[in-house]
């Protein structure tokens, strides 16, 4: 289905294209038309624009910091909060969370399948004088690569495409782990020469496929002993090698916006006001599927000997709103959505003490509204929204308060609210095992999370925030396995979903500083973490640290600026939670304790002209600081390995 998309865009690029530009002179007057005014010299850095699905905007970035090496990877974002698997493109286990939602209505689920997944308030949008092309590129585990690639024009003026392709595959150090992924977009960005309609747009294709091997079935002997016999990994016993997961997701998103009423050209009236209509479309066909080719008592007993789960939802969200603008009291916008849900498997299943239904399906209208409003160095914003009709759907409350003081210091104040539905997997569940079929639709409640955070960033002192969250009717997965079952390797067997009906309280505290002194620099990040409860269902660990040292210098007179340095890493110890494939979900567990290793990484980075080029030794210390480094129980974290990589920016 990618690459039919795929022929499909580049169909209807040429169509477009001849009928838009039906000869090579028209072309050159229309070129010379766009350029107009701009030379080489009058071209910044700042005019190649970068918008998010809010329209919030900012400009292309090519410079080479400690923040870039830090957001270098798969996911192209800090992993400060994360602890990755083995295999690049595999789950990551979480060591801190916030509790923050972007909707009040559940999700597919299958959550630990989804990091690479691409949400709509992930895309990217573009605005740029000429074409711009990024490249990011950077090896993998054995037998693979990992390319990251976008293209963005200008047709006009007006008129702005980007097509992306993200994709990846690596074999992995261990049998049977292999990661594959595929990420397709296109994205469109258009305002009218009055600036009065606006609209911006994407497509989406993406794929995510894993080879599943349940983890280490003899951990002590063959990894945590050091035995030399088994440095080659694909030499470890698992516990079973036929086992596959799939996440496939199609979505088409419009979002367009007409001005009513145009503001005043005179920006010193201050009952210049403007309305805004505005409608917003979304519709997402998705499905989490587990297959296995033999039924395997690690998950328990089936109905049948091949197995093969797929869960299936599809979306659609209209929106429909107006916005209220004026100088003297902000911008206003009210709007009322419409969401339609179909989440489904093939048949309804019938047991002896049961009856799990097929589908749920059903319409939800909600209400919201988005409040902005800047004065001086202070800035307000706030949004809300509320489920009038259906059973599923929520409400969502957003409030920030941001104060600028002298340039130097930020001090912003937030507050969340949200109440939601847990996700579909939790509510309504099939599987050819026979343990893993529930449906709770009446016994599950919302999930309710309310908390405040309070963020201090200063030149000077650094960054701090400390958040604080209160959750009440917590859904999580654990086992019911007996000491017993456990021990004869049933755990998995016997995973449920479970609501805490004890409220459960939260506290982050995160600080960053970096210390310079001449070419050398050390960036310190620290998070402390409490969590009160009455069982243990929400673990996390208690203190996470990351210490980067490093040298930045301009070399070569010039030609090159060199950046390399070693970073530590360290979580405490706690229970992590374990990773059961078969729901793509991870579970709470209080049996096992792992963490409180050191991670030491060595890199040197180069940039040369808009040219980022990336070396790094990943966890050169794991042959000698012991071999108990996990990423989940039975899931090692990995050993030392050398990758590199580059991220290349061209202009035309």
């Amino acid at each position: 289905m990618r690459y039919i998309l795929v022929v499909f865009f580049m169909w209807s690029s040429i169509v477009i294209a001849q009928d838009s530009t039906p000869s090579e002179k028209s072309q050159k007057t229309f070129r010379q038309k766009f350029l107009k005014g701009l030379t080489k010299d009058s071209i910044k850095i700042e005019d190649y624009k970068i918008i998010s699905h809010k329209r919030d905007t900012t400009f292309l970035d090519t410079t080479l910091t400690i923040t870039k090496e830090y957001k270098y990877n798969y996911l192209r974002k800090d992993g400060f909060e994360l602890m990755p698997f083995s295999n690049i493109g595999k789950p990551v286990n979480n060591l801190g969370v916030d509790f923050n939602s972007f909707t009040m209505y559940p999700m597919l689920g299958a959550k630990a399948l989804h990091s690479n997944y691409k949400e709509k308030q992930d895309i990217k949008y573009y605005n740029v004088p000429t074409p711009l092309t990024e490249l990011m590129f950077k090896t993998t585990m054995n037998k693979g690569q990992l390319l990251d690639a976008v293209i963005t024009f200008n047709t006009s003026p007006q008129l702005n495409f980007s097509i992306g392709y993200k994709g990846f595959r690596s074999l992995g150090k261990y049998n049977y782990d292999q990661a594959t992924s595929g990420n397709f977009i296109v994205t469109t960005n258009y305002s009218s020469k009055d600036k009065r309609y606006q609209m911006i747009g994407h497509i989406a294709a993406q794929d995510i496929v894993f080879e599943e091997n349940g983890g280490l079935s003899n951990k002590k002997e063959q990894f945590e002993s050091g035995n030399s016999e088994f440095k080659n990994r694909d030499r470890l016993d698992l516990i079973f090698e036929d086992a596959k997961t799939t996440v496939l997701g199609k979505r088409y998103f419009l979002d367009h916006q007409y001005e009513l009423v145009k503001k005043a050209k005179d920006t010193n009236n201050i009952i210049s006001t403007s309305i805004l209509l505005g409608h917003q479309f979304n519709y997402e066909t998705k499905y989490s599927e587990f297959t296995q080719a033999k039924q395997n008592a690690y998950f328990g007993g089936s109905f049948l000997s091949i197995i093969h789960d797929k869960a299936n939802l599809k979306t659609t969200n209209n929106q429909l709103s107006v916005e209220f603008d004026n100088k003297l009291l902000g911008s206003l916008k009210g709007y009322v959505g419409f969401y339609n849900y179909n989440y489904f498997f093939n048949s309804v299943l019938v047991t002896p003490s049961s009856r799990i239904e097929r589908q749920l399906k059903g319409n939800e209208i909600s209400l919201g509204a988005i409040y902005k409003k800047k004065i001086g160095n202070f800035k307000l914003e706030g949004d809300a929204s509320y489920n009038l009709s259906g059973v599923l759907g929520g409400s969502l409350i957003n409030a920030n308060a941001e104060y600028v003081f002298r340039k130097k210091h930020t001090l912003k104040f937030s507050i969340h609210n949200e109440s939601r539905m847990p996700d579909f997997n939790y509510l309504l569940y099939q599987s050819d095992y026979v343990n893993y079929n529930w449906q709770n639709t009446d016994l599950f409640k919302k999930q309710n999370a309310n908390s405040m955070l309070f963020e201090y960033n200063s030149k000077v002192i650094g960054a701090l925030s400390a958040k604080y969250a209160s959750i009440s009717n917590y859904t999580y997965f654990k086992s019911e396995a007996t000491e017993e079952q456990i021990n004869q390797g049933e755990e998995n067997a016997y995973i449920k979903p479970f609501q805490e009906s004890a409220s459960v309280g939260y506290l982050k505290v995160k600080y960053n500083k970096e210390l310079k002194l001449g070419h050398f620099a050390l960036d310190n990040t620290f998070m402390y973490q409490t969590v009160s409860q009455s069982n243990k269902v929400l673990n996390l660990p208690q203190f996470v640290t990351r210490n980067t040292f490093y040298f930045s210098k301009n070399v070569f007179k010039g030609a090159m600026f060199l950046q390399t340095g070693i970073t530590f890493k360290y979580f405490s110890k706690y229970n992590m939670n374990a990773y059961n494939p078969a729901l793509g979900e991870f579970y709470s567990q209080d049996r096992e304790k792992l963490g409180g290793y050191p991670m030491f990484d060595f890199f040197i980075n180069g940039k040369v002209k808009q040219t980022r080029i990336y070396l790094k030794a990943e966890h050169f210390n794991s042959s000698f600081t012991g071999y108990d480094f996990y990423s989940a129980p039975n899931y090692p974290y990995r050993d030392f390995v050398i990758r590199f990589g580059l991220v290349w920016n061209f202009f035309s």
